[in-house]
């Protein structure tokens, strides 16, 4: 099945609200794009529409929370993390308040929109924030469990996704477990540890990888924050390189991330966007320009392994030199 992860975030909200009366979706005059107007058709009493306004929204939001609701508050990444984010920050976050944050059209699989519209620094903006949850789901079935668990949990939590359609990646009989860091493939010699829409990619490059007898397995780190230490220090140490692939740029996102936690930094390779915004193209393009893409994993890797066998052989030279 083939889905984008707004989509199933919108009808398990929906399903999510039928259920519990206490939630409430808010939305930002985007509801046919972020989904919400699913929450709208089920249950109209429990969706409220605070137009083009999302640091009001977000207010909003945050007395419901006092009032013993749970709202749901939805928005594009570039106006939930970018233009909200005072009031994310000093009245949600600060306050520790159970609001969810659901962030749809992240990255650059925005696509056409183009670089205003392609919010790549915001899984550092909620990261630094003391005490906020980051998700992000790799496919429709791990974002419709996303927000089943989001809905029995209290405290405020930042829910990343995306536009474009994803290939699942996993079965209708996923439960989410926080932190957990799943294994999608096996493998022996390198791994990619994946969030979001870069987790079909990994898998999609390791089976390209096969055929140059590299063995790459994959993991979905769909817990951005709260990181699992003990689980990433225990396939770093499995492997001999850990390449960790994000639509996000490299400052502040899941690899800085990784690199603040785990003990062997060294063995850490980061594929990210490079210190530079989006720009207006199809998705399979702008995958393809900022090095996203299943071919263009496939190529850094076999790039890394050329100059560490180069750089093997050169060692062994130099040692012989100096022996003589």
């Amino acid at each position: 099945m083939k889905e984008a992860t707004r989509q199933a975030f919108g009808k398990a909200l929906a399903e999510a609200a039928a259920r519990d009366s206490r939630i409430i979706a808010l939305d930002a005059d985007l509801a046919p794009a972020t989904k919400t107007d699913e929450t709208k058709k089920a249950v109209p009493a429990q969706f409220l529409q605070a137009g083009i306004a999302e640091a009001n929204m977000v207010g909003i939001a945050a007395g419901l929370a006092v009032s013993g609701l749970k709202p749901f508050a939805s928005s594009f990444a570039m106006f939930l993390a970018g233009r909200a984010y005072e009031q994310v920050r000093n009245s949600i976050a600060y306050p520790g308040l159970d609001v969810k944050l659901c962030a749809t059209h992240a990255g650059i699989t925005v696509g056409e929109d183009g670089g205003s519209h392609q919010c790549v620094e915001d899984i550092g903006l909620m990261r630094m924030l003391p005490g906020m949850m980051v998700l992000q789901p790799a496919d429709s079935v791990e974002a419709a469990a996303m927000v089943r668990y989001l809905a029995g949990v209290p405290g405020p939590a930042y829910l990343r996704l995306s536009r474009a359609a994803v290939e699942s990646v996993f079965d209708d009989g996923y439960e989410f477990v926080p932190g957990e860091l799943r294994q999608v493939r096996p493998g022996r010699s390198i791994a990619f540890v994946a969030s979001g829409v870069m987790v079909r990619e990994c898998v999609d490059a390791a089976q390209r990888l096969e055929s140059a007898g590299i063995d790459a397995a994959v993991y979905n780190l769909s817990t951005i924050k709260p990181l699992n230490k003990a689980r990433l220090d225990e396939i770093v140490n499995a492997y001999d390189l850990v390449y960790v692939a994000e639509e996000h740029l490299k400052a502040g996102g899941i690899w800085s991330a990784v690199m603040e936690t785990v003990d062997a930094p060294q063995k850490v390779k980061s594929i990210a966007i490079e210190d530079r915004f989006g720009q207006s193209g199809s998705v399979a393009a702008l995958m393809e320009e900022y090095g996203l893409s299943a071919a263009a994993l496939e190529s850094r890797v076999l790039e890394d392994q050329r100059a560490s066998l180069a750089m093997g052989i050169e060692q062994i030279a130099m040692a012989g030199i100096r022996r003589a």
